[in-house]
C-alpha cells in the first residue's frame, strides 16, 4: 500500500514567483489549482492478509477520500478508484462489500512502466547497484533514460523493454519467480510466510546443497572456460545421496540454495534478453527482491558474469510499488479534488491526487526515511 497524506495546500512564495523549491520551473503551473505538500507512505500487505489491509484503510478512513460523510453513495465518483494487478480482479467484490469501493482497473504492464519511469525521473537516489556487499546509488540522466529492460519479479517474471513514456513491449518472461521460491520453499522448510523464508535463507549455506565446480574438479578451478571452484555447477546437486532424507538437511541451507537457484536464473535470463536488444541498463523490481542483500548480490553476480562485466543490474528503492504508483499516475485531472488524504493500494487499488510526472515533484535530498516516507508536492485542480 502507498498513501499520500497532505500537510498543506497553499501556494508558497517560491511557487508564486515562478519556481517551486528544488529548482523546478513552475512557470507553466495552473494557478487555479493547488499544490499539496505532504508525504507518500509505503506499506505492504501479503495477499493472505488482505483483511488486515482493509482494516488499515478503514482505520485511516482512506476509503472516504477525505469526506467524513458516511452517507455518501458507495457507487459515486468519489468512491471509484484506480486498480491494477491480479488483486484488482480477485478482491474487487471484497473491497466493494467492506469499503464501498468500486475498482477502475488499469492495465498491469502499463502501470509497471509508468511507475518505474516516475520513480527514475522524480525521486532522488532511487536506483542503485549492489554487489559484494557494496551499495552504490546511480544518478540516471533523464535524457539518457531510455531504452532499458524492466524485470518485474512477482509470482512469475515479466521482462519489459521500455523505449519511452507509454512505449514498451513485454519481450520475455519466466514462470520461475517469487511464487516458485515461496511454493517450493514452503514444501521444503515448512515456512509460513515469504519473509520468514527469506530470513531463514540468511542463516544458510548453499554449498552444502549445491554441487560446485570444485566438487567436480577436485577443489580446483576450471580456468580454461573461466569457471572458479566456487561456481555452482548444479543447484541441489549434492542432494542426490541415497543415504540422506529431506529431514537430514538443514532448512536454512535448503532455503539458501533455493534462493540462489532462482536468483541466478532470473539474472541470466534478464541479461540474455538485454543482449538480444542491445540494452546495457537492466532494472529489477517486484516484491521478490524486497531489498534482500543476498538476492540482489546473486542477481548482480549473474548479470556481471554472463555479460563479462559489460552490463550492470540496477535495483529500485521502491521496487514493490511500481504498479500502484503507475495506477496513481493514470488519474485524470479532477476539479473536485479536495485537500485531504488520498491513497494507492499495492494489491490492486490506487486513489489519488491526479498527478503526472510533471505535476509530481519529490523534494527529497537524501536517502528515503527509515519509515518509508517520501516528502513530495502534488498539483491538483
Amino acid at each position: 500500500m502507498v498513501y499520500f497524506s497532505s500537510s498543506s495546500s497553499s501556494l508558497g512564495d517560491d511557487q508564486k514567483n515562478g519556481f517551486l523549491k528544488d529548482g523546478v520551473d513552475a512557470s507553466s503551473t495552473n494557478f487555479n489549482s493547488k499544490v499539496l505538500s505532504g508525504m507518500l507512505h509505503f506499506l505492504k500487505f501479503e495477499t493472505s492478509k488482505i483483511n488486515e489491509c482493509i482494516e488499515f484503510i478503514s482505520s485511516k478512513r482512506l476509503q472516504h477520500y477525505g469526506d467524513q460523510d458516511d452517507d455518501k453513495d458507495p457507487a459515486s465518483d468519489k468512491n471509484v478508484i484506480k486498480a491494477t494487478g491480479g488483486g484488482a480482479f480477485k478482491f474487487a467484490d471484497l473491497f466493494k462489500e467492506k469499503l464501498g469501493i468500486v475498482l477502475d482497473k488499469v492495465d498491469e504492464m502499463s502501470s509497471l512502466v509508468a511507475g518505474a519511469n516516475f520513480l527514475l525521473k522524480a525521486v532522488n537516489r532511487e536506483a542503485f547497484t549492489y554487489m559484494d556487499g557494496q551499495k552504490d546509488y546511480v544518478q540516471i540522466d533523464h535524457k539518457d533514460l531510455y531504452p532499458y529492460l524492466l524485470v518485474n519479479v512477482g509470482s512469475g517474471v515479466s521482462m519489459i523493454k521500455v523505449d519511452g513514456d507509454n512505449e514498451y513491449e513485454r519481450v520475455s518472461g519466466t514462470s520461475i519467480g517469487g511464487g516458485t521460491f515461496w511454493g517450493l520453499g514452503s514444501l521444503l522448510t515448512k515456512c509460513k510466510s515469504f519473509d520468514e523464508l527469506l530470513e531463514l535463507s540468511r542463516q544458510g549455506n548453499n554449498r552444502v546443497i549445491d554441487m560446485l565446480v570444485g566438487d567436480i574438479y577436485g577443489g580446483t578451478d576450471y580456468s580454461k572456460v573461466g569457471l572458479t571452484s566456487t561456481t555452482i555447477a548444479s543447484s541441489f546437486g549434492k542432494a542426490t545421496s541415497k543415504d540422506r532424507d529431506l529431514e537430514d538437511y538443514r532448512a536454512e541451507d535448503l532455503a539458501r540454495s533455493l534462493l540462489r537457484l532462482i536468483s541466478n536464473n532470473i539474472g541470466q535470463i534478464a541479461y540474455l534478453n538485454a543482449l538480444q536488444f542491445g540494452l546495457k541498463r537492466i532494472l529489477f523490481g517486484g516484491f521478490f527482491i524486497r531489498g534482500h542483500e543476498y538476492t540482489m548480490d546473486t542477481i548482480s553476480v549473474a548479470v556481471h558474469f554472463w555479460s563479462k562485466g559489460d552490463a550492470k543490474a540496477l535495483f529500485l528503492r521502491h521496487e514493490g510499488f511500481l504498479g500502484a504508483l503507475g495506477a496513481f499516475m493514470n488519474y485524470e485531472k479532477n476539479a473536485n479534488t479536495d485537500d485531504n488524504q488520498h491513497f494507492i493500494e499495492q494489491s490492486g487499488i490506487a486513489k489519488g491526487s491526479f498527478c503526472r510526472d510533471h505535476d509530481f515533484e519529490s523534494s527529497m535530498h537524501s536517502d528515503v526515511e527509515d519509515n518509508g516516507c517520501i516528502e513530495c508536492r502534488v498539483q491538483v485542480s
